[in-house]
């Protein structure tokens, strides 16, 4: 496949061996993001350059943000010294279009270029894996999307991130997180005091199904949302006042969910508050091996068991934070700025992107490691394919089998729950009830 120049952000950094004029890309980016001037290439070149008076720079967003994909890719550069040494490469700079890169440029450029056309990049390529296929049961999952945010640390001597105190600093990553499809669908980065409240408030998507924990659990935010035409499922705390209006029947795959109550409610806290809920608003609690979970949600007809189904499938969050912090690298800051901070996290998302865009699927360890071998020359393209191609063939996409693997450990719960109290008779009457 012949590639222009106009894709040259998304190449990859192994040469050729057989010396042909061909770029070798990364298979996972064989595809152009539309665009302006159809490239993304060309939407970021000029980005944070309306400063430059003398029109003399010779370093540009693209080429920046191409050396932080290789960065993403290539398990040997882990700092931005090995990120420099890179531009001295010839088939680097011939693939980039750049020159040999100083270290002070390098590092000005996470201040120099704006990070919200990275942003904007990012949210157009979330928009292009394809739906997860769903069986109809779960298709009122299908824009379930979960929303959190996670610390990023810093280094103390950023005084923008300072957090607890003086001896912490972080930035924080707010994420939207599409269950069904396994990717994060929007993203913004803050300082770690940074409000997530704020921070969703100013980024509703209309018609999605937003799964929340305690710390968004506020009325005017719930007000806010169902106003932006979007809904929502958040937990609250466990001793939260309300006001039964009306008692929704328990079936059976409800009660095997651990549902113990499905009411719709009036009025949320004492009777002496004044302020009631923007719509009817259904509270569901659900019964867990360690505690109880109370939910609010606006979805009066949607079933109880998947209520709990969806809340429970907000843990594909934090899986993604862990992976998305160990797998690709993205526990080294490569600048000190906030800016820098979220141009690095944004080609990191990025990145992710175009691992799930490729192999249709979220993306893993083994198949990150793969691309890896590839780019490092120690793996052929049609042994990658093949890797993906195995991958492929299990029964379900990413929404399914994140349905499938909540839901059967839903439906197996009470299972589960007994052969755990058995453990733990067993164990006690064996006299080491203390290792259980």
């Amino acid at each position: 496949m012949s590639l222009g120049s106009d894709n040259r952000v998304l190449a990859a950094s192994r040469h050729d061996v057989s010396g042909s004029n061909h770029s070798r890309w990364l298979p996972i980016a064989r595809h152009q993001v539309p665009g302006a001037d159809g490239s993304l290439p060309g939407r970021l070149h000029k980005a944070g350059t309306a400063h430059d008076k003398a029109d003399n720079r010779q370093f540009f967003c693209d080429q920046y943000v191409g050396l932080l994909l290789l960065y993403f890719f290539n398990p040997t550069v882990r700092t931005l010294r090995g990120m420099r040494k890179l531009t001295d490469l010839e088939s680097v700079q011939r693939r980039l279009e750049c020159h040999r890169v100083s270290l002070s440029s390098l590092s000005e450029a996470g201040s120099a270029f704006d990070a919200e056309p990275v942003r904007e990049i990012f949210r157009e390529l979330s928009a292009q894996m394809p739906a997860a296929p769903m069986s109809n049961q779960h298709n009122a999952l299908r824009t379930l999307t979960a929303v959190e945010g996670s610390l990023l640390p810093a280094l103390p001597r950023m005084t923008w991130g300072l957090w607890l105190n003086e001896h912490h600093h972080a930035a924080r990553l707010h994420l939207h997180f599409e269950v069904a499809r396994g990717i994060p669908a929007d993203a913004s980065i803050t300082t770690g005091q940074g409000s997530e409240v704020r921070q969703l408030r100013q980024h509703f998507h209309a018609g999605r199904l937003h799964v929340l924990d305690r710390g968004y659990a506020c009325q005017d935010l719930l007000v806010d949302i169902q106003a932006a035409r979007a809904s929502y499922i958040v937990r609250t705390k466990e001793c939260t006042a309300f006001t039964t209006a009306r008692q929704f029947p328990l079936p059976a795959r409800a009660s095997a969910a651990g549902v113990v109550r499905d009411v719709l409610v009036d009025r949320l806290d004492s009777n002496h508050h004044k302020r009631t809920p923007f719509e009817p608003v259904r509270l569901v609690e659900i019964q867990t091996d360690t505690s109880r979970l109370v939910l609010l949600t606006d979805q009066l007809e949607m079933p109880a068991d998947l209520i709990a189904l969806a809340y429970r499938s907000r843990r594909s969050i934090e899986l993604f934070f862990r992976w998305f912090k160990c797998t690709p690298g993205c526990r080294h800051l490569l600048g000190e700025s906030l800016n820098a901070l979220s141009i690095q996290v944004y080609a990191g998302l990025i990145a992710s992107l175009l691992l799930s865009i490729r192999a249709n699927q979220k993306p893993t360890r083994r198949t990150f490691e793969m691309v890896c071998h590839y780019m490092a020359g120690w793996a052929k393209e049609e042994e990658l394919q093949r890797h993906l191609n195995e991958n492929n063939r299990q029964p379900s996409g990413p929404g399914q089998t994140v349905c499938r693997t909540v839901l059967s450990s839903t439906q197996s719960g009470a299972r589960i729950n007994s052969l755990r109290l058995n453990r733990r008779r067993t164990l006690s009457a064996s006299g080491i009830a203390g290792t259980a």
